[in-house]
């Protein structure tokens, strides 16, 4: 199994290698445009996947949650790494800042939805006694509840700093986004949700694992939602 964690490393390595290649040939990070900030998104959520590896140490959520990341990468080839308009100065710095933070809260709340997803199947799998291949593959529960836990709450600091930033930076230099403002804000909100539920409401293992992992696909249809109901403008949403 540790060749998952090495194959998963040298693929972050590479894609942190291509996007600086990027960078450099575009003159611009890749923050804005749909491709670059998707596979921008993809980095950081594999990233922070390999992180949660290190901590669970167990590569089962990797093997179940790095397909997701791969997804997201090959969508932004597809669509194209045409660099958006950029930032320059301190604008550009805060624009970083506010898109770097929103996007690591949502990776680790797609971590928090795996792990928690993983331990509904593995708590079925116990239930009904049928120790099959998922029970033998999957890490124990009490590992799947913590990186649940942590990644909750680390997805909602990031993400609360994130639309703290996007808020003020809207204000700031008068430009506002209303379909990010409004996926964003629903995504902050289930996030605190559950890590709230969490931390403040006693919530359980099982009800913390239902929760995220609902609340994530929510976050994911009301995306898809917006980027069909909208018009193409070529950026995240």
């Amino acid at each position: 199994m540790r060749s998952v964690v090495v194959m998963l490393a040298a693929g972050v390595a590479a894609h942190l290698v291509a996007l600086v290649v990027f960078t450099v040939r575009a003159g611009t990070m890749p923050f804005t445009g749909l491709g670059p900030a998707l596979s921008l998104a993809g980095f950081v959520l594999a990233a922070v996947l390999l992180v949660a590896e290190a901590l669970a140490r167990d590569v089962s959520l990797a093997l179940v949650a790095a397909p997701l990341a791969a997804v997201v990468t090959i969508f932004a080839n597809v669509t194209g790494l045409t660099p958006g308009r950029g930032a320059d100065g301190f604008q550009g710095v805060w624009l970083f800042a506010h898109i770097g933070l929103s996007f690591a809260g949502i990776a680790a709340f797609a971590t928090a939805a795996a792990a928690g997803t993983m331990y509904l199947l593995q708590r079925r799998e116990l239930k009904s006694r049928r120790f099959g291949a998922l029970f033998h593959f999957f890490p124990p529960l009490a590992t799947l509840d913590r990186v649940n836990h942590l990644a909750a709450i680390v997805g909602w600091l990031a993400l609360t700093l994130g639309i703290v930033l996007a808020g003020t930076y809207s204000v700031e230099y008068r430009q506002l986004n209303v379909p990010q403002l409004i996926w964003g804000t629903g995504a902050w909100l289930l996030v605190s949700c559950v890590a709230l539920g969490r931390i403040a409401g006693g919530w359980q293992a099982r009800r913390a694992a239902v929760y995220s992992s609902v609340a994530f696909a929510t976050v994911l249809v009301l995306y898809v939602a917006f980027r069909f109901a909208g018009p193409s403008t070529g950026q995240f949403l």
